[in-house]
């Protein structure tokens, strides 16, 4: 599908003839289509509560997991995502790909290890919330949202001294104005992917995201397997990207319309 390594300069557009090529060639094996959520399938709010896919987005989700396993795999809890998609996904898999509907006991596991996290940062609350920091506990992890502080500055330096002495046992990573904690060792969203094409029985797969949680994705991805990254990112592993998620309708579309010439069939397949 390309050089996953190439720099932003030389990666392609998917609507590129090379982008277009890989697409189709892609659509005429079974292939598992895999999408992050917020910044890729929908975009980026202000509010995460009011992130929602549009009319046309799920429209053709549906349409493609009628013919090939559409996966979503997000940051988000698979309590909360489920309400935003308007549309039933094959895989539905949260928390950064540690969250599956199908293994509630590693689920229960992992949301224990976090437990010292969480009173931790329960005596941090105050200073945190005066910078304008927002604590979203999504159980198997917890982002702390620094989009609607009042200096930026401010609001990255009581993170950084909230989390100077927090508890082992969880790791950090940044993401789009927030810092995301998880349980040291959890699966993450590769891992996830690996076993969705897995237990699908995909011979490839399509991977869409646009932030650092799916970089993984991008850096594992076997050469057969597509990967996009939505945005131009100048670090990014990814073979081909997007501009922005106003694009995604018209990515879809295209691979349904790749699908009908290739003559691809079969249902996605359900659990």
């Amino acid at each position: 599908m390309g050089d996953s390594g190439s720099a932003a300069g030389r990666r392609p557009h998917i609507f590129s003839a090379e982008g277009e090529s890989a697409l189709a060639e892609l659509l005429t094996r079974r292939a598992l289509l895999a999408f992050d959520f917020d910044g890729t399938l929908a975009p980026i709010v202000a509010q995460p509560a009011q992130a929602r896919l549009s009319q046309a987005v799920a429209a053709r989700l549906a349409a493609l997991a009628e013919r090939l396993p559409v996966a979503v795999i997000s940051g988000r809890s698979l309590a909360d995502l489920r309400r935003r998609l308007g549309f039933s996904p094959t895989y539905l898999v949260g928390n950064h790909g540690a969250e599956h509907a199908d293994d509630p006991e590693a689920a229960s596991a992992w949301r224990a290890a976090l437990d010292p996290l969480r009173a931790h940062l329960e005596r941090e609350r105050q200073s945190l919330v005066a910078a304008g920091v927002g604590i979203e506990d999504k159980g198997l992890s917890i982002a702390l949202h620094h989009r609607l502080a009042p200096s930026e500055g401010a609001a990255l330096a009581a993170i950084d001294a909230a989390l100077a002495e927090r508890p082992p046992g969880s790791s950090v990573f940044a993401g789009k104005r927030v810092i995301n904690l998880v349980p040291t060792g959890c699966p993450d969203k590769a891992d996830a992917l690996f076993l969705l094409v897995a237990r699908s029985g995909a011979e490839t797969a399509l991977f869409a995201g646009d932030d650092v949680n799916d970089e993984p994705v991008f850096e594992r991805a076997p050469a057969h397997w597509l990967t996009l990254r939505v945005g131009r990112d100048a670090a990014s592993r990814a073979h081909f990207y997007l501009d922005s998620p106003a694009e995604m309708a018209m990515l879809l579309e295209r691979m349904r319309q790749h699908l009908a010439m290739s003559g691809a069939s079969g249902p996605g397949s359900r659990r």
